[in-house]
């Protein structure tokens, strides 16, 4: 993949916008929706009927929930719309620097993410590894890595 089309998909912190759970285009909405087209409108009363065989059942209301919001993908990317993160800054820090990733700024690394620790450790080993590598390199290394680790 060229550099422009990795843009369109890597996040500027690093992350892969394609394999969030909220990417209107990603595997896990395709994954949910096909889920929830298997399972069909009626198997609310399945799953309450089986309850009684295995009680793992009695979260499907739950489940079912969650597989709902799965399912709608409403997110474009964090450059085309908004981070599911809302105390992220780095998607404006890195458009008011007019850089790409925030390796690319002279001020990196700052403390301006608005990130908590777990994930502002991520960042920075995120954009240090596309420092290292360039950001096809990075690319190539995490293309087949699950987003959540």
């Amino acid at each position: 993949m060229d550099y422009a089309n990795i843009v369109e998909v890597i996040a500027p912190c690093g992350l892969d916008c394609g394999k969030c759970l909220a990417f209107q285009d990603g595997a896990i909405r395709r994954h949910s929706q096909a889920l929830v087209e298997l399972l069909g409108p009626n198997f609310d009363q399945y799953a309450q009927r089986f309850s009684g065989m295995n009680p793992v059942f009695e979260g499907y209301p739950a489940f079912k929930e969650l597989l709902a919001f799965l399912a709608q993908g409403s997110c474009r990317t964090c450059r085309q719309g908004e981070c599911l993160f809302q105390a992220c800054r780095v998607r404006g820090c890195v458009t008011d620097k007019g850089v790409d990733f925030c390796f690319q700024c002279p001020e990196f690394p700052c403390a301006e993410t608005g990130f908590p620790a777990p994930l502002e450790a991520r960042w920075r080993r995120n954009n240090e590894l596309m420092r290292e590598l360039g950001v096809e390199g990075y690319f190539e290394k995490i293309k087949d890595r699950p987003r959540y680790p």
